[in-house]
């Protein structure tokens, strides 16, 4: 997701889309637990975007 499109989310569309991500980092997660997943480097980027949405909140919040 591309930094122009996170800006353009309004605050409930990006809370849901921080809920969606939580849960797919989590279901990552537990899979990779059980057996390695076929690229392990969507648990990073998943991570990311949870932070990018968050740091876009924020800054949303604070200027309301």
């Amino acid at each position: 997701m591309k930094n122009s499109e996170i800006k353009a989310l309004s605050l409930a569309e990006l809370k849901d889309k921080i809920s969606a991500e939580q849960e797919s980092l989590r279901k990552l997660k537990f899979a990779h637990q059980i057996s390695a997943i076929e690229n392990p480097m969507r648990i990073r980027s998943t991570r990311k975007l949870i932070a990018k949405l968050s740091t876009e909140l924020r800054s949303k919040e604070s200027t309301k």
